[in-house]
């Protein structure tokens, strides 16, 4: 694990690189998560050096004081760029919440990165108000509505699930909140066509949560937006299919970029 300081905190990340030659990838994770939903996509090594990051007050990052919303969107949002100069990663991808992340960036940062992934994501996130409510006051709750069929993970073997869900619990309730709280007033749906990085919208067949037609809708508005279907997942088809998820990213990339 490394560190870089920026903003007063410290943003933890991970560099595996094995000697592969294709641009440095920054991985950016979703809601309640960390740098470790990736581990699947170390596999990619071999060809292109690999940067995963805990997001502020996830896994080894120091927390932000920001409220939910556009701030603590902008705080992820320096997190990924701090991480981004540090290693001179040239892709972004990003995974619910991170994918607002890298919409951010393409929208409103000076970093033009050579190629972004938007996984599991869309350009309006809107929440379920139940599930915001369990946020709040019954938290357990919200991590087993999570953890339901096709919602998280399709069909999931139990120790996987169980891994899943206790990440999400030492993440914690607050930030976990704020991290639901942010993806809900994200909406960037009347800005797509800003957007001319060379992006891939990937997704699970079975994900309620960004469900296919978010996807659908990034490739029509966004310019060259590929799009990439991934069978037997839902929402974190990296953990689930990791195997699939990184032979369409290294496709993708091999057409884009090298």
């Amino acid at each position: 694990m490394e560190t870089v300081s920026h903003n007063d905190r410290e943003t933890a990340y991970e560099v595996v690189d094995r000697g592969g030659d294709g641009p440095p990838i920054c991985f950016v994770h979703g809601s309640g998560g960390t740098r470790d939903v990736w581990n699947g996509q170390h596999a990619l090594a071999d060809r292109y050096p690999i940067v995963t990051l805990d997001l502020s007050g996830h896994g080894d990052s120091d927390d932000v004081d920001a409220s939910a919303g556009y701030t603590a969107l902008s705080a992820y949002t320096d997190d990924v760029l701090a991480v981004v100069d540090d290693t001179d990663a040239a892709v972004l991808v990003g995974n619910s919440l991170g994918g607002a992340v890298v919409l951010q960036i393409l929208l409103e940062r000076d970093f033009d990165p050579a190629a972004a992934v938007l996984a599991g994501t869309g350009a309006r996130l809107g929440v379920l108000e139940d599930l915001l409510r369990w946020l709040e006051s019954d938290f357990e709750r919200a991590v087993e509505f999570l953890h339901g069929p096709d919602r998280l993970l399709h069909d999931p073997d139990p120790k996987l699930r169980e891994r899943s869900m206790a990440q999400m619990y030492d993440t914690g309730q607050g930030v976990t909140q704020r991290d639901f709280l942010t993806s809900h007033e994200f909406d960037v749906r009347d800005r797509l066509g800003e957007i001319d990085t060379p992006s891939l919208a990937v997704y699970g067949e079975y994900d309620q949560l960004t469900p296919p037609w978010f996807h659908e809708y990034l490739a029509d508005e966004i310019d060259e937006c590929e799009l990439a279907e991934l069978d037997d997942a839902a929402h974190l088809a990296m953990v689930e299919q990791p195997a699939a998820f990184n032979e369409a990213i290294d496709e993708f990339l091999t057409a884009t970029v090298e």
